[in-house]
């Protein structure tokens, strides 16, 4: 019988007899978790063989496959999602998946992955799906490298996200917290996030020269990477390179900062690296992104404001501009957004919206003052 069951692992196998160049072979696949399977991968080489279209599979494990595979990936990605990848990669995928042969892996393999990561809550969801897309992309490499016959992910449902609800601070919960900050040396970083809507990278990046006093505008033009080892030139994103507009009281404080800044040039002047930066340690040097974060949280413990992230700044600059009526193109630009979908993520304020228009709407139907 072509497929059977081994009494000794209980798995299913097969074998296939089929004839080449006048001579009778014998090709043997193991361990199935179910006849249905077994009979399905023993039809499609059938198949293949016939069509003279089969591939044999790779005895490679997949651990020395995705040895290479991260090899060849540091010369189209950046450092940071290089660093990302090698972390998913050694951390969560090979101790699950690395110790199998890259043409043994099946959809059912991937699948239980990412339940024994859904269920143990290791991972966010965001990071399983980024898990999701390395597995995919190291399959479709194997196929066209003809070491797989067909790349398994392409049967498995990408993970999805639940949506996390999302933490802003109101105006007033904005004004405690940067009272509170008001004399910490990274207060200039505080008063950007919360005015601007850069993140904590842009601001970090910015340097004087991408600063117009006259014309009250930023550029962002280089970010400092997650780790804070280095600079990028450019943004996070294509769209993210653009033009922001300041208001003129958030424009005096960065002027002020300046001055202070150039007091602490001149101060250590005979050992101050001067990299041209807005935000820098006394001596110059680029400040650790894991330092304001650390500052920040300390600053709300303190204050006993709501918790939140730094990144939940930008977000809460985000109600501010939609609660000011903002158009959804305007903000798009100003976040460095490539289109204007983004606003759904703030659909939760549009109540509080929909009664200011409408209690407007009342005062000017009724000609109430």
């Amino acid at each position: 019988m072509p497929v059977y069951k081994n009494d000794e692992t209980g798995k299913w196998d097969f074998k296939v007899n089929y004839k080449e160049n006048g001579k009778y072979k014998q090709k043997m696949r193991r361990g199935f978790r179910t006849q249905k399977e077994a009979k399905a991968a023993m039809s499609e080489m059938e198949n293949d063989l016939n069509k003279g279209t089969f591939i044999e599979q790779s005895k490679t494990l997949y651990k020395d496959f995705m040895e290479s595979f991260l090899n060849d990936k540091k010369m189209h990605v950046k450092r940071g999602t290089m660093t990302t990848y090698s972390s998913m990669i050694n951390n969560h995928i090979l101790p699950a998946l690395g110790h199998l042969t890259i043409s043994s892996i099946t959809p059912r393999h991937i699948q239980d992955f990412y339940n024994d990561l859904h269920s143990n809550g290791k991972l966010s969801d965001e990071n399983i799906q980024k898990c999701h897309t390395i597995i995919n992309e190291s399959m479709k490499k194997a196929a066209s490298w003809e070491m797989i016959s067909k790349n398994p992910v392409s049967l498995v449902e990408r993970p999805k996200a639940r949506k996390k609800e999302m933490q802003v601070w109101t105006l007033e919960q904005a004004h405690a917290f940067l009272e509170a900050s008001k004399d910490d040396m990274y207060y200039i970083v505080f008063l950007l996030a919360l005015t601007t809507g850069m993140r904590k990278g842009e601001i970090l990046g910015l340097r004087w020269k991408d600063v117009d006093f006259d014309k009250r505008t930023i550029s962002i033009t280089q970010i400092m990477s997650s780790d804070g080892k280095d600079f990028q030139v450019g943004a996070k994103t294509i769209s993210g390179s653009r033009l922001i507009r300041v208001d003129s009281e958030t424009m005096e404080a960065l002027r002020l900062h300046k001055i202070r800044t150039n007091e602490k040039k001149m101060s250590n002047k005979l050992v101050y690296t001067d990299l041209g930066l807005v935000v820098s340690t006394s001596l110059g040097t680029p400040v650790s992104p894991r330092n304001i974060s650390r500052t920040f949280d300390r600053i709300i413990a303190n204050s006993k404001l709501k918790k939140i992230r730094f990144h939940d700044l930008r977000h809460s600059h985000v109600t501010f501009l939609i609660k000011n009526r903002e158009t959804p193109q305007v903000i798009a630009e100003r976040m460095g957004w490539s289109d204007t979908r983004m606003i759904d993520n703030y659909a939760h304020i549009l109540p509080d919206i929909q009664e200011d228009t409408a209690d407007m709407f009342g005062r000017s139907f009724y000609k109430k003052a």
